[in-house]
């Protein structure tokens, strides 16, 4: 089915992209697939525009609290309360981080590059849930997923799982081998002796079910198992350094062989023999290259993107693309962006409300200035920064975000923000033209142009079907 040019330029700033921004929808109008593949770079997405911690700084800086905390109940001093002073750094240093994102996906001029950067960023997820992964949130978006986001697949895999945000989200740090050295040799009898420890499968479940394989994909808990043990001694390095590393920096990934689990391991129907590190990283290379791996990928994508029954055929043209370029996702999102399932003019995908928000800042050409503008309603709406609700990320399904209460709750946060920039919004028409383009219908033309006021204009368009899908 074809479509004319005009249709194609709204379908690919508000499907593909973040919204339209003024004027947005006539810079695609020229070349709409075009203007997509403009976007796809080597070079990744862009970070959030800000002076932020590093990921090794983040954690070496909870450690520290941590230790302080410990050493001032140790003192016995009741004055002393680092963990608050910890808190308190850290949600606001989150909270920094959340707003600079939020306002990038506001203003940036490649908000397709931005939603496939959210995606991946949602594929990978690590909630700000517990103290330790509250300050590392931001840093694992920027250092693991947005560099690699147009490389190999298995570079992100990799990115992701070194990361200390993963690595404490999913509680690896803890996992120690049930016959490694630590805990059979002699010479380490004292730690053994300190109570029970032993394999934590955390990591090597969800980097199967969700991270690459999937669900139903044919792997067993006997492979989740051996998964975890080849997984052993993947940590990070803490503030004093470490023994087996000289010189190793803190904060950051360390492979410690004393708490590896030895043995060859038997993942899938194939051994693995390498020793130390190199063996679950032979196992990340063969689930990255996996062909369940590329259904499970392009089955989400095409769910994100398209509709959440996703088409067949364009799931099986990004299946295909990712087995043929052994995962190279600036390949995949050519693929998509190609492909004429994704243009079919039904908007079929209902906004989460991160994306309902910043589509209706990009729709008047404004982003919010603090936190406060935009935290309160998406914890409202069930979307609270940095916190979903499991490792699986946050939903795509409609039926996740279309509660009659929710919907009333997004009325009343359009009515709010109309009344707010009613000063600083253009003429009501000329914004529903230039947010929908030739996706804007008659009778929601018609019900702006009767609206008694900008600000009821703007709340009409905002809740009309055509604003609230893409």
């Amino acid at each position: 089915m074809s479509i004319d040019a005009d249709l194609k330029a709204a379908i690919a700033v508000t499907r593909f992209g973040l919204g339209a921004r003024p004027g947005e929808i006539d810079a695609a109008r020229g070349d709409p697939v075009g203007y997509l593949r403009d976007q796809i770079t080597p070079a990744g997405a862009e970070p959030p525009k800000g002076e932020f911690q590093s990921g090794a700084a983040a954690f070496t800086q909870l450690r520290e609290y941590q230790i302080a905390q410990r050493d001032a109940k140790a003192a016995g001093d009741p004055k002393a309360d680092p963990v608050k002073m910890a808190q308190k750094t850290i949600r606001e240093t989150a909270e920094l981080e959340f707003l600079a994102r939020i306002r990038l996906a506001c203003q940036t001029q490649m908000s397709f590059r931005e939603r496939w950067s959210l995606f991946w960023f949602n594929h990978f997820t690590v909630a700000a849930n517990q103290l330790a992964t509250a300050t590392l949130v931001g840093p694992f978006e920027r250092e693991a997923i947005r560099p690699h986001v147009f490389g190999r697949f298995e570079d992100l895999l990799t990115a992701s799982t070194l990361h200390p945000a993963m690595l404490l989200y999913l509680n690896q740090e803890q996992s120690i081998g049930p016959h490694s050295p630590l805990l059979t040799e002699p010479r380490f009898s004292a730690f053994a002796a300190r109570g029970p420890r032993g394999l934590n499968e955390n990591l090597a479940r969800e980097i199967m079910e969700l991270h690459s394989l999937g669900v139903g994909s044919g792997y067993t808990q006997a492979d989740v198992t051996e998964f975890a043990r080849a997984l052993t001694g993947w940590s990070i390095v803490g503030p004093a350094g470490d023994r087996y590393s000289p010189g190793a920096k803190s904060g950051t990934f360390i492979f410690r062989p004393v708490v590896h689990e030895p043995g060859v391991r038997h993942i899938l129907g194939q051994a693995y023999a390498q020793e130390g590190i190199t063996q679950a990283g032979a196992v990340l290379h063969s689930l990255a290259t996996h062909p369940a791996t590329a259904h499970h990928i392009a089955v989400k994508l095409a769910r994100h993107f398209v509709a959440d029954d996703p088409p067949p055929a364009l799931v099986a043209r990004l299946e295909r693309t990712f087995r043929q370029t052994d995962g190279q996702l600036d390949m995949v999102a050519e693929t998509l962006i190609f492909a004429p399932e994704a243009w079919s003019p039904p908007q079929r995908k209902f906004k989460t409300p991160y994306e309902f928000l910043v589509s209706g800042y990009r729709a008047v050409g404004l982003a919010p200035t603090g936190l406060p503008q935009v935290g309160p309603t998406l914890t409202g709406l069930g979307q609270q920064p940095y916190n979903p609700p499991s490792p699986k990320g946050w939903p795509e399904e409609a039926e996740a975000w279309t509660a009659p209460d929710a919907i009333i709750k997004r009325m009343s946060w359009s009515e709010a923000f109309a009344a707010a920039i009613e000063p600083l919004m253009g003429q009501p028409a000329e914004v529903a033209a230039g947010a929908l383009g030739a996706r804007l219908t008659p009778p929601v033309a018609t019900a702006i142009a009767h609206a008694e006021s900008r600000r009821e204009a703007l709340a009409i368009l905002m809740m009309s079907p055509e604003f609230q899908r893409r």
